[in-house]
């Protein structure tokens, strides 16, 4: 009876130590820049490109408004997942590129997200399986090809706060918003779970849909962001979007592997923002999303 309770034990620790959850504070060091754990065990590293300085059509684009590099890992059995969305110049993208691939990081795509905006900006996906120290490390040295600003930013003048009426937006919309300094920002699932070669992937990794408000002055607020979409879908967004006056600036992949297999749709207006909150969801109604919290 004592062997076989001690043989049950040590299987439970051998069944704990294989799930147990990486170091991610060596992860954030040897990366360069701390992140937090978000729901669905992912942690996630914010990379925003504060050293960009960013216009479209006369509009000052904010960081967290459309520049905002970002790797989320995920515990994977013994190792971790990482994905990721890197927002690099033109110039950048080849030496990041080849220093990534040298270190076993894929890159799963390449894109514009936004149209005219000078300086252009191209936005690398990546992806990755291992220990995730040794990600975090292969992901350093390809950012450091790149002027990402690493580290904990230098303290700054307070932010500007939003600008127009967030209660009418989220009314509009449908959902509920959250500001983050001048930028209000929506995170909407899909109804049903979004995999890669078999995994999980949390609203975290990047598998909802985003759209991001700024105020441009004047009572206007740009938009932009990504739906996140099936095929049967894509068409009929677009048809929704465009017919309420907003641009439809890309449609592409992020992923390889997805299941279901996924469309990302960027957008862009600058307008009253409950008259683009109101196309968005005639956007959204188009789309199999997870319930209004």
């Amino acid at each position: 009876m004592r062997i076989a309770t001690l043989t049950a034990l040590f299987a439970t620790m051998i069944a704990s130590a294989a799930v147990a959850e990486p170091d991610w504070k060596a992860v954030g060091q040897t990366l360069g820049k701390e992140g937090a754990v978000m729901p669905g065990g992912v942690y996630r590293v914010g990379l925003p490109r504060t050293d960009l300085k960013v216009t479209l059509d006369g509009v000052e684009i904010k960081p967290g408004f459309a520049l905002g590099s970002w790797l989320a890992f995920k515990p994977m059995g013994n190792d971790a997942m990482v994905m990721g969305d890197l927002v690099l110049t033109g110039d950048e993208v080849n030496p990041v590129m080849k220093k990534l691939l040298e270190n076993g990081i894929e890159v799963t795509a390449l894109h514009n997200h936004l149209l005219r905006s000078e300086p252009a900006t191209m936005y690398m996906h990546v992806s990755g399986h291992g220990d995730a120290v040794k990600l975090a490390a292969s992901l350093h040295d390809g950012l450091a090809m790149s002027k990402t600003p690493m580290g904990s930013p230098a303290s700054t003048a307070p932010q500007a706060g939003l600008d127009f009426d967030i209660a009418s937006v989220d009314a509009a919309m449908g959902f509920k918003g959250k500001a983050n300094g001048p930028v209000f920002q929506f995170s909407i699932p899909r109804a049903e779970p979004v995999k890669d070669a078999g995994m999980e992937v949390p609203e975290a990794m990047g598998s909802a849909i985003a759209i991001n408000f700024q105020g441009t002055g004047g009572g206007k607020a740009a938009i932009t962001g990504d739906f996140v979409l099936t095929a049967d879908e894509v068409n009929p967004v677009l048809r929704a979007l465009r017919s309420n006056g907003i641009e439809v600036t890309a449609v592409h992949n992020h992923m390889l592997d997805d299941e279901p297999r996924l469309f990302f749709m960027h957008f862009w207006g600058n307008d009253d923002p409950q008259k683009l909150a109101k196309g968005l969801r005639a956007a959204l109604d188009k789309v199999k999303v997870g319930k209004a919290p």
